[in-house]
């Protein structure tokens, strides 16, 4: 674990960072921000946020907008806050969700705003209905830990920066009438709401309060300071059903305006800090991250921590392709997000109050769609961060029993299925990333989890199969993700020297196989009678209401990523293959009442949702890496672009963005618990990745173009290497990886058995 702090004064963080970035004569000739595009993905399904945070700030600060209809084709795409194409702004929040399709967080709503007041937010294309603002999309400036915009209605020109834990304001009013600030405390995403708001006057420029809330995060606890640069000379208050009052006021959507001169002084600014603890504790953040008053001192050290954590790898391609790979990096780094403050403390899932933590601990993790990409990247690049994430937890573990699912805010929210974070975990321990105080906490809570009588798990702790009728929708899809997951705690066992239990785990991990329909060729769900279900459709793909999580039968057909090899043996390797260039090849049509989460498509793959990920890389196991190439290429090419639509499916909190890290630098960890990273097609013409001790991992890449997408030989180190896999500790050693391209397939590379991804 590493120790909790951040740099008290934002001088030393600038000169701190400084030292680590690109200096006069290395290969980058600007800095590695303006290769970031933050609009993409910030159209249709991707999600993402917009605004301006710092890598896995607690504060993501940016617009929120008016929701559209709630439906998967509207609404469903504003649920960060923001989507591209709309030019309408309520007002600026301090928390959001990046690439979810969840409602939620958009808290603490601040509004600049002139001329009379309105209490309540405007509805949909008519900003006269309430509070709120059109805008121009020439006005507005977004890059990494800043955002700027002008809004019309109130002539006010609004500029945003952030530290970890404090959002800090900038407005400047052109229109100086009954020039104010509304603080809406009852502002709530569709899936929240609030239970208790206050807000309360320390002094002419200090608030402090707190907004307690029920949504997704079923218990969502947010304490926050606000500062201001000049005296609030009028303070109302204001609780809709009991009207206004004074001092202080408790309710569950409290609203405050705060009037100030702004004939004397048209700029105001503002530090508001949050906290999941305390008042004092939001204060305590102000006072550590941003002590002074200078915006572009903060806005300076926002862009120069983005820089430093780009710069972990130094991506060498043409200007569009390095747009596309360092925004993908860029949204790789907003979750999990800082759930603790600057001295340590935080509250848990227990909602006990934890202090003088010598840890960072960490909320906002979609474990589901991470540990397949996302994790494995940051055991490269950051595997400090790393241990800090399996410390996070497995204090979750204690707190609430079990390890978490989708933990957000200090909640369990049990979104998706299986049991995500073991592999997480135990990747993690595979690897040597987790603190050797922490390695027998960690396999109690692996092997308790999976213990439990829940969910099916009391089949598979008989070996059995999850049957249909004991579970309305999803059960092969649960099964098969518990026999991912019961892999890496087979794996963890054995090198623990835990046979015992190493051998049942192993059982539990080829479960896999009793949902295998040989008939169908496809996994189907069975009754508890041991029949197949009947009728199957193998491209039915209705969202929660079939067998699949939001899949269908073709695309869970891979899903055994743990176990290539048994996959294979199940169909033979001759119809492995052609029923595998079927999937990519055949129709892309789901019928209705699909699940919005299936897009993406290259035939029924779909790279829109996660279980897909792996699945180009499949081919690997079968002597055909070439086929990956093939695949990889057109994915790339088509679902990652430098547009606001330029993600083809949600975000989900960096894993759409880790696959693209990973499958530029031209491999991806097809099973994501056994260190090793399989070949596909690089599109760099050199990547180094920057590692501890001043280590490097030198990826170049020869005679590389659009044409040239097959490997045709590998020299790693000075030594030939024919295999179509490599491993993290061929990385983190450090060295050098020289790929030779061509434009067709080698008869060679990766072609014997010997060298094929098992």
């Amino acid at each position: 674990m590493k120790k909790n702090c951040t740099v008290s004064t934002l001088f030393s963080t600038i000169l701190l960072v400084s030292s680590l970035l690109p200096q006069a004569g290395h290969a980058q000739d600007k800095p590695l921000t303006q290769y970031v595009n933050p609009y993409i993905g910030s159209q249709g399904h991707g999600h993402v946020f917009v605004g301006a945070n710092v890598p896995y700030g607690a504060v993501q600060l940016g617009p929120s907008q008016t929701m559209q209809t709630w439906d998967q084709f509207n609404g469903w795409d504003w649920c960060s806050g923001y989507n591209y194409i709309s030019e309408d702004i309520l007002g600026f929040t301090h928390t959001h969700l990046s690439g979810t399709g969840i409602g939620d967080l958009n808290d603490l709503m601040i509004v600049p705003a002139s001329g009379h007041l309105e209490l309540q937010p405007a509805h949909r294309l008519d900003m006269n209905t309430g509070y709120g603002s059109n805008f121009k999309k020439a006005s507005e400036v977004v890059k990494p830990g800043y955002y700027a915009v002008y809004l019309d209605k109130y002539k006010v020109k609004a500029e945003l920066t952030a530290t970890t834990r404090v959002g800090f304001h900038h407005y400047h009013y052109d229109n100086t009438d009954s020039a104010h600030l509304l603080i809406d405390l009852e502002f709530a995403m569709c899936w929240d709401a609030p239970v208790e708001t206050t807000i309360k006057k320390v002094n002419d420029t200090t608030f402090v309060g707190y907004r307690f809330s029920k949504g997704w995060a079923n218990d969502q606890r947010l304490f926050f300071a606000i500062k201001t640069s000049q005296p609030i000379t009028q303070l109302n208050l204001y609780d809709l059903n009991n009207g206004v009052a004074g001092g202080a006021v408790k309710g569950k959507g409290v609203k405050a305006v705060m009037y100030f001169n702004a004939a004397k002084n048209a700029d105001i600014y503002l530090k508001v800090g949050i906290s999941p603890v305390s008042e004092e504790n939001a204060l305590g953040n102000i006072a550590a991250e941003i002590p002074g008053w200078n915006f572009e001192q903060v806005k300076t050290a926002a862009d120069l921590a983005w820089n430093k954590d780009l710069n972990k790898i130094d991506f060498s391609a043409d200007d569009a392709t390095k747009t596309t790979f360092y925004t993908a990096l860029y949204h790789s780094h907003f979750f999990p997000s800082v759930f603790n403050d600057h001295n340590g403390d935080y509250r848990g899932t227990d909602k006990k109050v934890y202090t003088n933590q010598r840890f960072t601990n960490y909320t906002g993790m979609s474990l589901w769609d991470t540990y397949r990409g996302l994790h494995p990247l940051m055991s490269v690049i950051d595997p400090s961060l790393v241990k800090d994430i399996v410390h996070s937890m497995l204090m979750i573990y204690q707190q609430q029993g079990r390890l978490p699912v989708w933990p957000l805010e200090g909640c369990e929210t049990d979104c998706m299925i299986g049991n995500p974070a073991i592999p997480i975990i135990t990747d993690a321990y595979l690897k040597g990333l987790i603190d050797p105080a922490d390695v027998a906490l960690a396999y109690e809570a692996v092997r308790n989890t999976a213990m439990r009588k829940v969910s099916g798990l009391q089949f598979v702790q008989e070996l059995k199969y999850i049957p249909v009728d004991s579970m309305t929708i999803e059960s092969v899809a649960w099964g098969l993700e518990y026999a991912i997951a019961d892999f890496g705690v087979a794996q963890m066992a054995r090198k623990l020297g835990k046979t015992k239990d190493a051998a049942y785990f192993t059982k539990r991990a080829g479960l896999y196989k009793q949902y295998w329909d040989a008939s169908e060729g496809h996994f189907v769900g069975r009754l508890a009678n041991g029949s197949f279900k009947r009728p199957f459709d193998p491209l039915e793909a209705k969202h929660r209401s079939n067998d699949f999580c939001e899949g269908n039968g073709w695309q869970y057909t891979w899903l055994v990523p743990q176990d290539a090899k048994g996959l294979v043996n199940l169909f033979g390797e001759k119809k492995f293959q052609t029923t595998l260039d079927s999937f990519f090849n055949m129709s892309s049509s789901l019928g209705q009442g699909s699940s919005p989460d299936i897009s993406g498509m290259v035939g029924q793959y779909a790279q829109g949702n996660e279980p897909s990920h792996h699945v180009s890389y499949l081919y690997a196991a079968v002597g055909r890496p070439w086929r990956t190439a093939e695949i990889v290429r057109e994915v790339m090419s088509k679902y990652y672009t430098n547009a606001p639509d330029g993600l083809c499916g949600n975000e989900d909190a960096g894993q759409m963005s880790a696959w693209y890290v990973l499958s530029a630098m031209g491999f991806y960890p097809m099973n994501p618990m056994n260190g090793t990273f399989v070949f596909g097609s690089p599109l760099m013409d050199e990547a180094v990745i920057k590692l501890a001790g001043n280590k490097k991992f030198d990826i170049v890449v020869k005679d590389n173009s659009k044409e040239n997408k097959y490997i045709q030989k590998i020299v790693l180190n000075g030594i030939n290497y024919n295999k179509s896999f490599f491993l993290y500790k061929d990385i983190m050693k450090g060295g050098k990886m020289e790929i030779y391209m061509g434009s067709k397939p080698s008869a060679t590379f990766g072609v014997k058995k010997t060298d094929r991804a098992i």
